[in-house]
């Protein structure tokens, strides 16, 4: 699989656009693997666009007391860093590898100048990060409800919507998914097992068959 096709035709923002203008844009970036554990994007650093082609990355921030708060996890095809390609200061996100990950970048510089080239890229990236920032908005929704099984409950019939089915996949590990619901992986392990008893999901590792609806709602 070739550069081109792992940075370019994956991404959202870009996989509109033909071949030869995906061309383009993929001889802006710049390509770099990653070592899990590899801090890619920090306060401070120039201000760039990350492109995940392969391998998974996570996105936090920290606390006033060093904590670390998940965001999201970024899967290939994904990207962070476009709030800083239109000039805004990094101030608090961090990006890590969490596996040994391929990723491309484009500078903020670069991106500009393909911006008079293509505006349409411009109008789709709003789109899409309206979206993000949706799901980030959710998130800190999730952690203002007391009560743990609250939370994943919410979640659960909220990935059920998005997929418009009963039978859902669960995006991330166990440990990712307990950070960005503001729990441990030991309660939500018990909460996943209380739903279970209460014949309100069926649940086959990372695989979740809503049961009944109506009981999560209520919970």
């Amino acid at each position: 699989m070739t550069e081109e096709h792992l940075c370019v035709s994956l991404v959202p923002l870009f996989n509109h656009l033909d071949v030869e203008d995906q061309r383009k844009v993929n001889g802006l970036t710049s390509h770099r693997v990653a070592s899990k554990g590899e801090q890619i994007f920090s306060p401070g650093r120039e201000n760039q666009l990350v492109i995940l082609a392969r391998g998974a990355l996570k996105v936090y921030q920290l606390s006033t007391s060093g904590k670390e708060q998940l965001l999201r996890i970024v899967e290939p095809g994904g990207y962070e860093g476009e709030n800083q390609l239109f000039g805004a200061a990094n101030t608090a996100i961090y990006v890590e590898a969490l596996v040994p990950s391929e990723v491309c970048i484009l500078r903020q510089t670069d991106f500009t100048k393909m911006l008079e080239e293509y505006p349409e890229i411009a109008l789709k990236l709003l789109k899409i990060n309206a979206e993000k920032s949706l799901r980030t908005e959710q998130q800190a929704q999730f952690l203002t409800m007391e009560k743990v099984e609250e939370r994943l409950g919410t979640y659960l019939l909220d990935l059920s919507l998005l997929a418009n089915s009963e039978t859902i996949i669960l995006p991330m590990k166990m440990k990712e998914l307990a950070a960005f619901l503001g729990t441990t992986p030991e309660t939500l392990s018990r909460k996943f097992k209380m739903l279970e008893a209460r014949n309100l999901i069926v649940r086959d590792k990372k695989k979740i068959m809503i049961l009944d609806r109506d009981a999560i709602e209520n919970l």
